[in-house]
């Protein structure tokens, strides 16, 4: 791409935007393909919650049988209910994918468009923010495809208000629940970056953390159950609790910073 410089037009700075806009979709419309073609390792990865062979699982019938019991095995069926449900479904999950697989290449592009504009302290804390924040968002969403949506959906999907009534799960409603917690959560997971950030600008300190503390707490809860797909008291705590640990890092955080600056 060509260096943005500060001789540069307008116009010529949306054409190098323009550019790096076409090679990102370029790029994620590659690797979406590929994705697409590779339909069983797709979706042996995203239906894998749905199993009690999960990792998640087997973990937890390991915790049991050393505290002395025993979990259960499950099983919950996924159906689906139209005609183009599944190839629909099937080119959506292969996008989600492809920009998946292109976000370190979104992120690198776009470093490129702004960098010639920053100076080089800048460029430093740029570097820290991007890529602080792109590893806590892949880390919030591992949390939540190997612990909060494999916890829910046992849970949900094995609850019965009784025998006479089967549980069938829509093969839609499982990927929209899915995708929807684990972009949730990434985004969850950017508090601590966020605190960072506005403590090195002045506006946020640990000490009004601190004493909007149970403030914070409320919030938390409204937004935990604003972004649950259910409304069911254990998904609200699985996503309330690291949201309430990452406040609380954020604290450390921001006393971190006071101190250094």
């Amino acid at each position: 791409m060509a260096a943005v410089t500060n001789t540069q037009t307008f116009w010529e700075h949306l054409d190098v935007l323009r550019a790096a806009i076409v090679r990102i979709v370029a790029v994620a419309v590659v690797f979406g393909i590929a994705a697409f073609f590779f339909k069983e390792e797709l979706f042996s990865v995203v239906l894998a919650p749905k199993d009690d062979g999960f990792v998640t699982y087997r973990l937890l019938d390991r915790m049991a049988a050393w505290a002395g019991g025993a979990i259960e095995p499950f099983s919950v069926r996924l159906i689906n209910t139209g005609l183009a449900q599944q190839f629909i479904i099937h080119m959506k999950t292969a996008l989600c994918a492809g920009v998946l697989c292109t976000s370190p290449y979104i992120l690198y592009q776009l470093f490129r468009f702004v960098s010639p504009a920053l100076y080089d302290n800048e460029r430093r804390y740029v570097t820290r923010i991007v890529g602080g924040g792109y590893a806590m968002f892949g880390l919030g969403v591992l949390v939540s495809y190997f612990l909060i949506f494999p916890l829910t959906f046992r849970f949900l999907g094995t609850y019965q208000v009784s025998s006479e009534v089967d549980n069938l799960i829509t093969l839609d409603s499982y990927i929209s629940t899915l995708v929807m917690m684990c972009f949730a959560m990434g985004i969850v997971f950017e508090i601590p970056i966020l605190s960072w950030l506005f403590t090195k600008l002045g506006f946020l300190t640990a000490d009004f953390m601190r004493r909007y503390r149970k403030h914070a707490v409320v919030i938390i809860l409204v937004v935990a159950a604003g972004i649950t797909p259910t409304s069911d008291v254990l998904t609200l705590s699985l996503v309330a609790l690291p949201m309430c640990l990452l406040y609380e890092i954020s604290i450390l955080i921001a006393n971190k910073v006071k101190c250094s600056i």
